[in-house]
Parts: structure tokens; sequence; C-alpha cells
């Protein structure tokens, strides 16, 4: 799968990335904002090992955002078992070098029409931190609907906060 569009590509990874990814991940900034296994700091070794954990799935759910050719985040969806196979969550990260610019909500779009269109996935949800608003916006302006505010939900650096789910269904 690859989407082009003027700003940026959707991808596969592929093993020449990882130390553009490795470049962008390693930053404290992407890591207040992505789930603890994410690693910090992160590596080459770490991208390494994503990326072949990544190629060995059978379907495409992760994707690379090229940016001039070189790998600046990533957008993925986790589909979900058994009674919720229909739905997936979706999550992403982007260089912070690449924030502020429009270019995620548009990734997201691209994302959610893809998984739409050639997936049989007809839900997909983002919990996202109380504190990270942009991200909040970026699904927001993707059409997603915040549908609840899990409270004391999780725990990052050490600080009980709240999730902010966010929902598409397929029309």
């Amino acid at each position: 799968m690859i989407i082009r569009r003027e700003k940026y590509t959707l991808r596969q990874l592929n093993i020449d990335d990882a130390d553009s990814i490795a470049k962008h991940a390693n930053n404290i900034n992407i890591w207040n904002n992505v789930r603890d296994y994410f690693p910090h700091p992160y590596a080459r070794q770490n991208a390494i090992d994503f990326i072949t954990f990544v190629n060995q799935k059978k379907n495409v759910e992760d994707f690379a955002i090229a940016i001039d050719g070189n790998v600046a985040g990533m957008v993925g969806i986790v589909p979900q078992t058994d009674v919720e196979r229909v739905s997936a969550e979706i999550g992403y990260w982007l260089g912070e070098d690449f924030w502020n610019k429009g270019l995620m909500t548009n990734v997201v779009i691209d994302v959610v029409d893809y998984v739409f269109n050639n997936t049989p996935i007809i839900r997909l949800f983002a919990p996202v931190f109380e504190y990270n608003t942009a991200s909040m916006r970026v699904l927001q302006k993707a059409g997603f609907q915040k549908i609840a505010i899990l409270r004391n939900a999780a725990i990052k650096n050490n600080k009980v906060i709240d999730m902010h789910y966010h929902e598409l269904v397929k029309k």
C-alpha cells in the first residue's frame, strides 16, 4: 500500500528507515504522548526491532509517514478480536519538526479511508491522554467524535491521568 500526497507518502516500512525513525522517535516530547512500550531513549536497534515486527504481520496495519523520502512518523491500527473484530484502535506519532503543519490530520484521514475501504473494520477509536489537546484536535478535524472521558484510567510519567476516547464509525 502506498498513498502519495504532495507533502508526504504513506507506505510500508523497510530496514533502510531505521536511522530516520530513530532520529525522530528519540524525543521525550514524542514519548510523553504515546504508550510506555514505545522506548525512550529510542535507538536505531529499537527501530530495527519495530520494522522487523511490523513486516512479519500478515496484514498491513502500520504505515510509515515519509516526508522527503525519510520516515518522520508512524500511523497504525490495532485490530480488535473476538466480538470486537469490527473495531480497531488507531495510533500515531510524528516527529516534532513536523508538528503544527496540518500533516497529521490529513494522514489520519487517508488511513481512515484506506481502512474503511480495504478491511472489514467499521469502527476506529483512539484513546488520548488528557493533556494531549493537539492529538484531540487532529482526531476531531478528521471526523472523530469524543465519546467518553475515562477518569483516572491511565498512568504516564508516574501521574494518574484521564483518557479521552474518540471514535469514527464507517458510514
